[in-house]
């Protein structure tokens, strides 16, 4: 489990692919990796993944089929810049909202406009998730908990702030981006619920 509230940028360093999967290496941008070890899980631009492999400031993941199909990690290329996030520590504040990592496809960014030092992005969620989006709500997006401002149908409009800005990867949002969306586990299971009982 996560929060949203990215701990670091970090680089990938190295892509590769092998049976069955691909595998990454990402440098932890200053994260310390002290007290990381082979099994744990880590977010990477939203996405929950498993350590493979740990040393000083880097880690290896692999990639599995859904992830590459369901996410933009498969875009991923030496250089990239991703934001990280630690597994939820029992007893930690939680600062954002409870986000999974299991990233539910790929949101599309329409329009970016500054606005008093601020970035508002227009997104548009893919049309089965655009339920799940309401102002106000939370929403993940590369693994960044943000509020939901305006919505519009599919889209939906976000706005960061100069911190989020200055410490995750959304900096510089442009139109035609994609990003990984997970919507709200409350809503999400709320509307399964309310489904399971209209079929009854």
């Amino acid at each position: 489990m996560f929060t949203g509230i990215v701990a670091a940028t970090g680089r990938v360093a190295a892509v590769s692919d092998g049976a069955g999967a691909r595998r990454i290496a990402v440098e932890t941008g200053g994260l310390p990796t002290t007290g990381w070890k082979v099994g744990d899980s880590v977010a990477v631009s939203g996405v929950c993944l498993t350590l493979v492999a740990v040393a000083p400031g880097r880690f290896e993941a692999d990639l599995s089929g859904e992830t590459l199909a369901r996410t933009t990690l498969g875009r991923l290329a030496p250089g990239g810049r991703v934001n990280l996030e630690p597994a939820l520590a029992s007893g930690a504040a939680l600062g954002g909202h409870l986000v999974t990592g299991h990233v539910d496809d790929v949101a599309t960014v329409r329009e970016t406009r500054e606005e008093r030092g601020a970035l508002r992005a227009a997104v548009e969620a893919p049309a089965a998730l655009a339920r799940f989006v309401a102002e106000k709500g939370s929403v993940t997006l590369d693994g960044v908990s943000l509020t939901v401002g305006a919505v519009r149908g599919a889209e939906f409009d976000i706005h960061l702030v100069p911190h989020t800005r200055a410490v995750t990867t959304l900096g510089s949002l442009a139109p035609g981006q994609a990003l990984n969306i997970e919507v709200d586990l409350l809503a999400r299971y709320l509307d399964r619920l309310l489904e399971a009982r209209g079929n009854r």
